[in-house]
């Protein structure tokens, strides 16, 4: 992952993250997934990552989402 990319959120459930970029996309935030988890296995975490200059917008978005 290049340098202006940070990680913001990770899960092992990949609806929740699809979840939260679908949230971040409409407040026009860019964001990627990086799936890490084993197809055999399924273990690893599923990684949401945003521009480091969203990143704090980004983070605020999420937290506010946390407590409705």
């Amino acid at each position: 992952m290049d340098a202006k990319w940070t990680k913001i959120y990770s899960s092992t459930l990949l609806y929740k993250v699809e979840i939260l970029k679908g949230l971040l996309a409409e407040n026009n935030i860019q964001s990627v997934i990086v799936n890490k988890k084993d197809s055999v296995y399924l273990i690893g975490e599923i990684e949401l990552f945003v521009n480091v200059e969203d990143a704090f917008r980004a983070k605020q978005i999420l937290i506010k989402r946390e407590y409705e």
